[in-house]
């Protein structure tokens, strides 16, 4: 496998946790401090050498991005646009992107509202055939899917948003996926909200023994919420005035 890195946004989704923010614009184009909030994923991927992006929105706002990203030139990055229709959840909006991948290449995947202090990318991550989940100790985590650890610390089980979860590691949005992805979430069904879940995407690479978690460290947020949306710009607004 080679080792060309590509990334991919997901900015799809109605933000309805963040309306009437949402009401007119994408959360993604939404303020976190002196930036729209897709720079901070967009600077993320860039920290893990990747430059060659792919960002994935709905219809009725990817002009709206266009206009703000323009190709990339900007960012020393190469852009690629492609269209979700509807809310149908984050693997059916990482399928939108199947034609921007090749066949060998692996990706990193990055929801658009998630901000990290910082990003480690483990030596062969782009390399070798396993797909790689980070991970966040944090104190709510049943706001997230749940790693389930084995006692080496092997993740063993993805729990949705559980009631009681089985220890405080979140899965985060950056996920690293060999290529066979998009072949497996072409298999998949509706959950029961009618989505197709990433996080059946990750269990299925558990079952197949391909998984592998990277644990970080530092600040990270989905800024989703009203809650996490301050937390994040405060956490930016130090950041750059230090």
């Amino acid at each position: 496998m080679n080792e060309k890195k590509k990334g991919i946004i997901l900015a799809g989704g109605t933000g309805s946790r963040l309306y009437p923010l949402t009401k007119i614009t994408n959360k993604h184009l939404l303020p976190v401090y002196n930036k729209p909030m897709i720079f901070y994923p967009l600077g993320t991927l860039k920290s893990m050498g990747i430059n060659d992006i792919c960002i994935v929105s709905g219809g009725e706002h990817i002009d709206d991005f266009v206009r703000l990203l323009g190709s990339g030139l900007e960012f020393e990055v190469k852009l690629t646009y492609k269209i979700q229709d509807g809310s149908k959840g984050i693997a059916h909006a990482l399928l939108q992107a199947e034609e921007f991948v090749k066949n060998d290449e692996k990706i990193a995947v990055i929801l658009g509202d998630n901000i990290f202090e910082k990003v480690e990318a483990p030596l062969n991550i782009f390399s070798d055939d396993n797909a790689y989940i980070y991970l966040k100790e944090i104190e709510n985590p049943e706001r997230f899917g749940v790693a389930k650890l084995s006692n080496e610390g092997n993740v063993i089980e993805i729990l949705e948003k559980p009631k009681n979860p089985p220890s405080k590691f979140a899965v985060t949005g950056l996920y690293i996926y060999p290529s066979d992805v998009f072949n497996f979430i072409k298999t998949l069904k509706p959950s029961q909200r009618g989505e197709l879940e990433i996080t059946d995407v990750n269990n299925w690479y558990i079952k197949q023994g391909r998984l592998k978690a990277v644990f970080i460290e530092g600040f990270w947020s989905d800024a989703g919420t009203f809650n996490s949306l301050l937390e994040s710009t405060l956490f930016a607004s130090k950041r750059q005035n230090k």
